[in-house]
């Protein structure tokens, strides 16, 4: 059995975060185990052979708490210390990207690699201990260096080529955007939008379009067109098929077992939307997150079926509209939980391979809630796992990223308030803290030449939204830190701009 040892104040923990805990095998793809906690031990239980990580919520110092990964580790019956094989893990991972980023050497990374070695040396200082607890401890100092650390030189990494692609004026007409909800668009939410954004995201969902069987709601998505199109901002619809319990209509569970028949609909449905606004929409999230959520638990074969029809089918009715294949949940640790679904780079490829007609990836990040896929993770690995999509061939899109501007209410009457218990960023969530994240977040994306839009979802706080908070704007359309901040970074990659300008005729 795989077992890790965590330490607490010089002794075994009493207790551990275990919430988004699983494995990952030598492929990082996650693994199904059963994982539990008992006198200071995590044991992890799994049926694959082979060697393993652990990757749990810790809390780190100084660098706020997230999911992060062990290095892969044989079974054995002494348990191992979870900060050794945390730190482990993060060095192991660091060298890699100093390599992939061409930083060896770098002219300015002198002090970043200095550090590097100052949190080897403490690793070794930590294996060579006389006691598991004083391993742990020194094994906390130098997975707390590692982080932080590899933070500072993806921040680096990005500000050097963020700039060198700003200088040879590298990036799209379209690339900052915004996603809105249905509601009638107010004359706040019109304020705020003018100027702001290249493109506003609407939502193109099954479930609002069509609520009954052959009865349809236009009126709302219709009144979002026709304001956006009048202010000549470009137009995306996301997402045209998603098999999310909240994107599809009640009646369409009536032919829950029957493959055909729901496909049949589905493509009535796409052909029905691209037809209806394809001369004012220029983007599609043609679909969206069935590698993940699939509630009608089709198999891999119906899954890529229903991609590949979606995506030819838009590129016939509209074919100069961009198609995006679009993806959630980039680690793929839902995966464990489920075996039913497809991790996301798999999925991918199979994309790629089959010869399914798109245009571009679709990536959302989403952090915050103590959901599988929004568990907070640093900007490292942010920054790693997007490179991960270049080897793929085709340019991505930041579909929909969105972390929390503060706590959200719980119904507890012991308590008003709660932190968002999916983790933090260097510290609680708070409007200063969003608006810090967005900024690095998005510097780090658009440093990657192959990243060809990025879009916020939701631009105001919203009830329906997972991510309590996440908007730019409150509730009452007033802006918010990350408002301001992005307004700024465009206002830099765009001076003069306005909304809309240089967009191309339908």
């Amino acid at each position: 059995m795989l077992s890790f040892a965590a330490y607490k104040n010089g002794g075994p923990a009493d207790r551990a975060n275990l919430s988004g805990a699983y494995l990952v095998g030598s492929d990082d793809v996650a693994l199904r185990a059963e994982i539990t906690f008992k006198g200071g031990i995590i044991h992890c239980k799994k049926r694959p052979p082979g060697p393993s990580g652990l990757c749990l919520l810790y809390e780190v110092d100084g660098a706020g708490e997230f999911l992060l990964e062990t290095v892969r580790l044989m079974e054995r019956e002494k348990p191992y210390v979870l900060t050794i094989e945390l730190a482990r893990g993060r060095l192991l991972r660091l060298s890699q990207k100093i390599e992939d980023w061409g930083l060896v050497d770098y002219e300015g990374t002198e002090p970043l690699i200095e550090r590097i070695r100052e949190a080897k040396e403490l690793l070794i200082k930590a294996l060579q201990a006389n006691s598991a607890a004083e391993a742990a401890a020194i094994g906390d100092k130098a997975l707390s260096e590692a982080v932080r650390v590899s933070e500072d030189l993806t921040q680096f990494h990005a500000e050097v080529f963020f700039e060198r692609r700003k200088a040879t004026g590298g990036f799209p007409r379209q690339l900052l955007g915004c996603s809105v909800d249905l509601e009638k668009p107010t004359d706040e939410a019109q304020k705020r939008i003018t100027g702001a954004f290249d493109y506003i995201t609407v939502p193109t969902t099954w479930r609002d379009i069509e609520p009954s069987e052959q009865t349809f709601n236009w009126k709302p998505l219709d009144a979002w067109v026709e304001l956006l199109n009048k202010q000549r901002i470009p137009i995306k619809g996301s997402a045209l098929l998603s098999f999310r319990e909240t994107n599809i209509p009640d009646w369409l569970y009536i032919w829950e077992h029957d493959f055909d028949t729901i496909r049949d609909l589905a493509f009535d449905h796409v052909r029905r939307v691209v037809n209806r606004y394809g001369q004012y929409v220029q983007i599609w999230d043609v679909i969206s997150g069935i590698h993940a959520t699939n509630c009608f638990t089709f198999n891999f074969e119906q899954l890529m079926e229903l991609t590949r029809m979606a995506a030819a089918l838009v590129k016939q009715v509209a074919p100069r509209s961009i198609a995006i294949v679009d993806l959630v949940a980039p680690w793929g640790e839902y995966y464990a939980r489920n075996q039913r679904t497809i991790p996301p780079l798999l999925y991918a490829d199979m994309a790629v391979q089959s010869g399914v007609n798109f245009d571009a990836f679709g990536l959302q990040f989403h952090f915050g809630p103590s959901v599988d896929g929004m568990f907070v993770r640093d900007m490292f690995q942010v920054s790693s796992i997007i490179d991960s999509f270049a080897k793929l061939g085709k340019p991505l899109h930041i579909t929909g990223v969105q972390v929390p501007s503060g706590v959200k209410a719980t119904t507890d009457a012991s308590q008003t308030k709660r932190p968002m218990d999916g983790g933090s960023w260097h510290r609680p969530w708070d409007e200063q803290t969003q608006a810090e994240w967005l900024e690095e977040f998005y510097q780090i994306a658009l440093s990657k030449p192959f990243v060809e839009a990025v879009s916020w979802h939701g631009l105001a706080d919203h009830k329906g939204h997972a991510v309590a908070h996440g908007g730019l704007l409150s509730s009452g359309f007033a802006p918010k830190a990350a408002y301001e901040k992005l307004a700024e970074l465009r206002s830099s990659l765009r001076p003069g701009k306005k909304a809309g300008e240089g967009r191309p005729s339908p």
